[in-house]
C-alpha cells in the first residue's frame, strides 16, 4: 500500500513556473560539479552517497510511523498475525529499526521478543518450541529481533550445536515457516547487510561511548574476529531458507537513516492493510468538584533540577 499524497505536495502552475526557474539556476552552478563527479564515477571512484539531513529524515520517519498507526488499527480489526523477523550481524542496526516502529505504536498489538539464551529445560525442547510460544494471537505482530535463526548464525559458528543439528535446522526452516504461512500468518524476514569496516567502526564507537558499552559483550568480540565464519554462515543460511512463500529481503545498513526508512517502507508495502476510518471522540465535560479542594501536598516530590 502506497502512503497517503499529502496537500504540501501539491504544487499550483505559478508556483511551478518559479520552481523551473530556480531550477534552471541551480542546474547551472551545478555543472561543473556534476562533471567532476562523472569523471570519479569514471574512474572507479564512485561518489559517496550524500548523508541524510536530520530534519529530512525526522520528517520522513514521521510519514512512516503514522502508516504504521494505521496498519495497528487495521491488524486490530481485521486480526491478523503478523511476524517480523530481523536478523545481522552484530551492530548492523537491528535495535535502531525496531525502536523506531516500536516509538508511536501500542505494545499491545506490536509486541518484540527478544529472547535470552536458552534453559537447561528448554534445550531438552524441540528447538523451535520455545518460538512457537511467542506466535501472535490474532490482532497482533510480533517482532523478533534475532530468533530460531540463531541456529544457523551465532550457534553453529560458535559450536553450541552439532553439526547434524545445524544440518537439520537448514533443512526443516522452509517447512517450518511454510506451515505458519498455510496457517494464515504474514511472515516478513529482514537481513541487515552492515560492511565489515562500518562493523569496525561501531564496535569502537561501543568502546569508546559509556553509554553503549553494555551493547559489546564476548560473544560481540568473538563475531568481529570471525568476519568470514560468520559470512559463509550466512551464506549457507540464505541460501537454504530464501523461499517463495518466506523469502528474505537484505537491507544495506552502512547508513542507519536511510536503512530505518527503506525497511520501515518495505514492511508497510508488503502488507495488505487499508486504513480503517477514524471518528473523532468528544471529550465529555469535567465533572463538578463537589466540595473538592487539592491539599497540602505532604509526600516526597522529586528535586526540580530542569
Amino acid at each position: 500500500m502506497g502512503l497517503d499524497v499529502s496537500a504540501a505536495s501539491i504544487v499550483l502552475p505559478s508556483e511551478r513556473r518559479d520552481m523551473d526557474k530556480k531550477s534552471r539556476k541551480k542546474k547551472e552552478m551545478r555543472g561543473a560539479e556534476s562533471v567532476t563527479h562523472a569523471t570519479d564515477r569514471q574512474a572507479g571512484n564512485p561518489a559517496e552517497p550524500v548523508k541524510m539531513k536530520n530534519k529530512e529524515y525526522e520528517a520522513e520517519l514521521f510519514k512512516l510511523q503514522v502508516e504504521l498507526v494505521k496498519l495497528q488499527e487495521w491488524v486490530k480489526k481485521a486480526g491478523a498475525r503478523i511476524v517480523i523477523v530481523f536478523e545481522g550481524r552484530d551492530a548492523a542496526g537491528k535495535g535502531g529499526i525496531i525502536k523506531r516502529i516500536l516509538e508511536r505504536v501500542s505494545p499491545r498489538v506490536f509486541r518484540l521478543v527478544a529472547l535470552p539464551a536458552p534453559t537447561e529445560r528448554q534445550k531438552t525442547q524441540i528447538y523451535a518450541q520455545r518460538y512457537i510460544e511467542q506466535l501472535p494471537a490474532g490482532g497482533e505482530i510480533v517482532i523478533f529481533d534475532r530468533s530460531w535463526y540463531n541456529r544457523a548464525g551465532v550457534e553453529h559458528v560458535m559450536g553450541f550445536c552439532s553439526k547434524e543439528e545445524y544440518k537439520k535446522f537448514l533443512q526443516g526452516c522452509p517447512i517450518f515457516e511454510n506451515f505458519l504461512v498455510s496457517n494464515g500468518i504474514i511472515l516478513l524476514k529482514y537481513w541487515l547487510d552492515v560492511s565489515e569496516k562500518e562493523q569496525h567502526k561501531r564496535f569502537l564507537a561501543r568502546i569508546q561511548d559509556p553509554s553503549k558499552r553494555w551493547k559489546l559483550s564476548p560473544m560481540d568480540l568473538e563475531s568481529h574476529r570471525r568476519w568470514y565464519d560468520y559470512s559463509r554462515a550466512r551464506d549457507a543460511m540464505l541460501v537454504a531458507t530464501d523461499t517463495p512463500g518466506a523469502p528474505w529481503s537484505i537491507v544495506p545498513s552502512d547508513d542507519k537513516k536511510r536503512a530505518r526508512l527503506n525497511c520501515i517502507a518495505d514492511i508497510l508495502s508488503r502488507i495488505p492493510y487499508e486504513e480503517v476510518p477514524y471518528s473523532p471522540p468528544k471529550l465529555p465535560p469535567r465533572q463538578k468538584p463537589k466540595g473538592y479542594a487539592e491539599p497540602k501536598l505532604r509526600h516526597r516530590v522529586t528535586a526540580q533540577r530542569w
